[in-house]
């Protein structure tokens, strides 16, 4: 099995004319991004050695090995940046990575399947499950210990405890009938 790429930035577009780049850092500490030595892009195909000149409060001011002029800094514009999973460092206990959640197995507490794990997103609010039901259906979840009350990375599952969603919609019942 192949060792999978995770994205860990992006470069922006150019600055200036010497052929600096703007590059933002998707890692915990933005400045670790280097840590990781050479990127790759998405495929693992095209290297990049990146040294980071300065911070720009959203960004990274940063050079790249070969490339010497604007025109040649803004050939990279929105080219993401990777990096092998196996670089990166162990997660702490109870925090994981979105990329060793994806394919997981969504298990009900009983041990029946429910689906599995097939994106994780975040809009800012906190950490969301897509998942895949047995049925077809795909249905987002918030990773929250009430809802994912146990994950076994090793196992290859996840147990969910789906919340009851209310219609807001009243029942038959409940309509009175006008006279």
């Amino acid at each position: 099995m192949t060792d999978k790429l995770i994205c860990i930035g992006q470069f922006l577009g150019a600055h200036g004319v010497k052929g600096l780049v703007k590059l933002a850092s998707f890692t915990e500490e933005p400045e670790n991004i280097i840590k990781y030595g050479v990127l790759t892009d998405a495929k693992g195909k095209v290297s990049y050695a990146v040294k980071l000149n300065s911070w720009n409060k959203t960004h990274f001011i940063a050079s790249v090995e070969g490339v010497a002029d604007r025109t040649q800094a803004e050939k990279l514009k929105g080219v993401k940046l990777h990096v092998p999973r196996s670089k990166l460092p162990k997660a702490a206990k109870g925090q994981y990575y979105y990329v060793d959640l994806i394919g997981l197995e969504a298990r009900l507490e009983d041990g029946s399947r429910f689906g599995e794990v097939i994106d994780m997103k975040n809009y800012g609010a906190g950490d969301i499950l897509e998942v895949k039901l047995t049925n077809g259906k795909k249905m987002l979840y918030p990773f929250s210990d009430a809802v994912i009350p146990q994950v076994e990375l090793e196992a290859g599952y996840l147990t969910i405890n789906p919340p009851v969603y209310v219609s807001d919609a009243p029942d038959d019942d409940d309509v009175e009938a006008d006279e």
